[in-house]
Formats: structure tokens, C-alpha cells, sequence
């Protein structure tokens, strides 16, 4: 109990945090705002710690600022010189709410319209095993979604988001398909992976004979796997195939990633199904280093920081929500 109440007491602080920020950006001159200001900081260290990660996210906005570029500048209008004067503050003070508006709806509201639509979800770090009318299993992966139609000509699921293991009861009149984005993954009796990540589609059979076929605006393609086998279909249409022990498919049921050279990006994508809030890579270089390496899900944050370490970077919590993964 004591750890849900450190974690309610960090969030209330950070938000806390938060709207001094915005007060005092908007009223910089208001001495008995910046009184109770003071009051509330040294009220608690958890204000003070929550005031020192929200700073640092400010200053890490404020160097990204210029990266917009001449396009982000408001065009100059002459509204007379006391407009002037507070305009631009108030459109500071604005775009500020704005931004951590979005951001916390970027975190506790993901792909809120996609939940609609899927028949099945999980949370953060959460596994779930279902058992389909026709004796089949689907085990879903943590932060995934699916969506099923069952009619008698064909079995169909689609992977929404995340990812989920097959194990597939045959039935030849029947094929199992398994749809995601432009991907098309058909079987009769097997079992088999499908990711979705936003680097594209990974598919891997632990046993069986699967199709593969994308309906993409690229080339047509249409790839047979065996038990071993993986297919990449990149999200520019993009073909990789590769082969591994069959038990690396799906891997994660066994609390393990089993990295063959993938990139930095797509790790960390997959680590933060296991992690709550965002986990931002700061350099586009390093998002797209490659690993080779076997990380243990138990302890997401080691797996996290063993891949920053193998990569010259270092991981830094700077809220509750947000975490860092950078060489600065």
C-alpha cells in the first residue's frame, strides 16, 4: 500500500507542478502568487523533486523550440502597443497548457478510439490467454488489441495493436486469417507471432506452414513460413526474411525479448508495453542502431538501461510519465 501511496503522492505533486509553471509564466510580477508558491515548494521534498523534473522538462522543450523553425513564428500584426506588450505571453502560456494538455493524453489516453473498436485489450504489462469458440488460443501481449469476426467460411482476427500468439485448430474448410495494417497472415492449423510495432508488421511460426501475403500499395507480396521462419514487412512495404529457433516466436511468454539485429527504437517500443508512460528516444541516430541481445522482462528498466549502456546513452526518469533514453 505504501508504494500506491508514493506514486499517488508523485502524480498529484508533478501535476501540482505543472500548473506553477503555468501560473507563474502567466504572472511572473504577482508577489503573493510567487509566496504561496514558495510555501507550497517547501511544503513537501516531493514538490521539490516535482518542481526540479518539471523545470527540466521545460528547459528540454525549450531547446527543441527552435528545431520548428521560421515556420513556427506567429506572423507580426499590429494591434497597438499594449497588446503588444502581453500577447506573445499569453500565446506562450497557451501553447504551454496546450502541450501538456496533449501530453497527457498522449499517456493515459493511447489510441483511445482504437479500444473501441477492439473485442479484446490489454494493459501495461499485462498478458491474457483466450480460448476461441473453435478450440483455437490466442495469448495477447501487454499494451495489444484485437478484434474477431467468426462466420463459417473463415476465421478472422485483426491485431489492432501490439502483439499475439497463435495456437490454431485445424480446419481445411475454414482458414484462421489474421489481419494487420496491409498484412495478411493465413493459416489452416499452426502456431505462430504476429507484431505490430511502428516500424511494421514481424510475423514468426513456432510450428506449422503459414501464408503471408500484403495488400500494400507496393509490390505484391505473398511468403510461405516454416516453423523458424520471420518475415518483416516494413511500414514502406519493405521484406525481410530470416530464420531462428522456433522458440524465439513469441518469446515474451517466456519473459524474454530475443533481439536479432533490430533497432534501437523498435526494442524500446516493445520494452514499453511492459513500462508505464512514454519512454522518449531524444536522438534519430540512435533510434535506429541496431541490437542483437536476449533482455529479461522481469525488470524492464535493466532491460531498458542495458540496451542504453550498449549504446553509449543513459536512461533518465524525468516524471512519473516520462522517461528519457539519450547520450546527453
Amino acid at each position: 500500500m505504501a508504494m500506491t501511496s508514493d506514486s499517488e503522492d508523485r502524480r498529484a505533486a508533478a501535476k501540482e507542478a505543472t500548473g506553477w509553471l503555468i501560473a507563474l509564466r502567466e504572472e511572473p510580477d504577482d508577489g503573493a502568487l510567487r509566496a504561496r508558491f514558495d510555501a507550497w515548494l517547501v511544503a513537501s521534498p516531493a514538490n521539490q523533486t516535482a518542481w526540479s523534473e518539471t523545470r527540466h522538462v521545460d528547459e528540454l522543450i525549450g531547446r527543441a523550440r527552435p528545431a520548428l523553425g521560421a515556420h513556427a513564428q506567429p506572423t507580426p500584426v499590429d494591434l497597438g502597443s499594449a497588446r503588444r506588450r502581453w500577447r506573445p505571453r499569453r500565446l506562450a502560456v497557451a501553447a504551454a497548457a496546450f502541450a501538456i494538455a496533449a501530453c497527457v493524453l498522449l499517456v493515459f489516453t493511447p489510441g483511445i478510439l482504437l479500444w473501441f473498436q477492439a473485442a479484446h485489450t490489454t494493459s501495461t504489462a499485462e498478458l491474457r490467454l483466450l480460448r476461441l469458440e473453435d478450440g483455437s488460443v490466442v495469448q495477447l501481449g501487454p499494451a495489444s488489441a484485437i478484434d474477431m469476426t467468426f462466420v463459417p467460411a473463415e476465421r478472422r482476427v485483426r491485431l489492432l495493436k501490439g502483439e499475439a500468439f497463435f495456437e490454431v485448430v485445424r480446419d481445411a474448410a475454414r482458414p484462421f486469417i489474421v489481419e494487420s495494417g496491409d498484412v495478411r497472415t493465413t493459416v489452416l492449423g499452426t502456431s505462430f507471432e504476429v507484431r505490430l510495432s511502428s516500424e511494421g508488421t514481424d510475423v514468426a511460426v513456432r510450428s506449422g506452414l503459414v501464408r503471408v501475403a500484403v495488400d500494400g500499395p507496393g509490390p505484391p507480396v505473398s511468403e510461405q513460413l516454416a516453423a523458424g521462419d520471420r518475415l518483416r514487412i516494413g511500414s514502406v512495404g519493405q521484406v525481410e526474411r530470416s530464420r531462428g529457433a522456433p522458440d524465439e516466436a513469441a518469446a515474451w511468454l517466456q519473459g524474454q525479448i530475443v533481439a536479432r539485429d533490430r533497432s534501437v527504437a523498435d526494442i524500446v517500443d516493445e520494452l514499453g508495453r511492459y513500462h508505464r508512460g512514454t519512454i522518449l528516444i531524444a536522438d534519430d541516430t540512435l533510434a535506429r542502431e541496431r541490437v542483437t541481445g536476449v533482455y529479461n522482462l522481469a525488470d524492464p528498466r535493466a532491460a531498458l538501461r542495458a540496451v542504453a549502456s550498449a549504446h553509449g546513452a543513459t536512461v533518465r526518469e524525468i516524471t512519473p510519465w516520462l522517461t528519457v533514453f539519450s547520450r546527453n
